[in-house]
């Protein structure tokens, strides 16, 4: 779809960043896309996607809530669509194929990791960190803390360590390396939850993957990357998904630059040290990785049941909404279980009905991808289960 120059107020942010899209935009804009072509949006199946509403999401950008964006529909009928710009210096069009910062769609992987040594009886879903990992926490922690507990969130850890609480804090450490260790250790020093004991409270998080990925590399005296690559990413044909080489902060191949507003100007956060995510939140991929999946958890093809249920199992908690790495939502009558992940400069989603009659991924480059997310999920995924 072609897209237009940058409404003034960006382009006159843009303008004292030295990083002005061309004002003759068109002159580099993206060609029209047959997905999004008039003919396309005639043709659509009645029972397929809502064609006319993804490309109204896509119109229009790059703007200033994102400068490009990549989604794939499936399910009943499916639809790719692409646009925006891959660098708001040259103007050059988006990449429908691009690698991103996939955030925390990466606890996907790490849940169903530990489900299959589950399956595996390496581990008990009912044991716990003190077993598995003697001597993490301290003894202020009393009650034991199960595996089980991690995955769905409830265990009761605080936040550990960050370099940043958001994106302008984080800026200028963006070079720096805090370790896993160094993150939980940090949780550890605040001790348990006051208010709650495991189990009694769900509070998203990431402390509670890094320890399940410390949990996995106990277990299997091997890297969490590698156990990744071995149980998902190679048996799934996931060839373009990966993790950084420790604090490498580059995205190797091809892909999409990601911006955020820091200070009123638009400014490139592309390089980052993510490895502190580690199995939190440091996952490369991309948009048909992420689909290949989605498709092949929902089918029980990477975690056997009974672990797989697991995943869509939320605590008899009150207020919970997780099971183990997938959140349950209500949207136009459909249950629908899905991720969403954000790192700067961008935001991705992974989400579907349980049987897999309609899907969707996506990566959109966000300006202000760590802030609130529901504007960017309700305008770029919520279309995909309009039927």
């Amino acid at each position: 779809m072609p897209v237009r120059p940058l409404p003034a107020l960006l382009t006159s942010a843009l303008a004292l960043t030295l990083t002005v899209l061309p004002l003759a935009g068109t002159a580099s804009a993206r060609p029209a896309s047959s997905s999004c072509s008039a003919q396309a949006i005639e043709a659509a199946d009645a029972a397929g996607p809502d064609v006319k509403a993804l490309c109204a999401a896509l119109k229009g950008l790059p703007d200033k809530d994102a400068t490009a964006a990549l989604i794939r529909v499936g399910g009943k009928g499916s639809w790719h669509g692409v646009a925006g710009v891959r660098d708001v210096r040259t103007g050059a069009p988006a990449l429908e194929n691009a690698r991103f910062r996939a955030g925390s769609t990466t606890k996907i992987v790490t849940a169903a990791i530990v489900l299959q040594l589950a399956a595996e009886k390496r581990i008990s879903l009912d044991g716990t960190v003190q077993e598995y990992l003697p001597g993490l926490l301290s003894e202020k922690f009393q009650q034991p803390i199960t595996v089980r507990q991690l995955l769905n969130y409830t265990s009761g850890l605080q936040p550990g360590a960050s370099l940043g609480e958001d994106v302008d804090d984080g800026y200028e450490h963006r070079f720096e390396t805090l370790t896993p260790e160094e993150v939980v250790a940090a949780s550890v020093a605040k001790g348990p939850d006051p208010d709650h004991a495991p189990g009694e409270h769900q509070r998203y998080g990431n402390i509670h993957y890094t320890v399940l990925g410390m949990l996995i590399e106990k277990v299997t005296g091997d890297s969490y990357a590698h156990q990744a690559a071995v149980r998902i990413f190679r048996p799934l044909g996931m060839r373009h998904t990966s993790f950084p080489d420790g604090p490498d902060p580059r995205v190797h191949g091809p892909h999409n630059r990601g911006y955020d507003w820091i200070d009123g100007k638009l400014v490139d956060v592309t390089e980052w040290n993510m490895s502190d995510r580690f199995a939190a939140g440091d996952m490369i991929s991309t948009t048909a990785d992420l689909e290949r999946l989605l498709f092949a958890l929902f089918r029980g093809q990477v975690v056997p049941e009974p672990q797989l249920k697991e995943m869509f199992t939320v605590p008899k908690i009150k207020g919970a909404t997780m099971a183990a790495a997938l959140e349950r939502y209500e949207l136009n009558g459909k249950e629908i279980w899905g991720k969403t992940g954000a790192r700067p400069g961008y935001h991705a989603v992974v989400a579907a009905t349980r049987n897999l009659s309609r899907t969707v991924v996506y990566s959109v480059n966000s300006t202000d991808a760590k802030g609130d997310g529901l504007s960017i999920v309700q305008r770029f995924a919520f279309p995909a289960f309009n039927r």
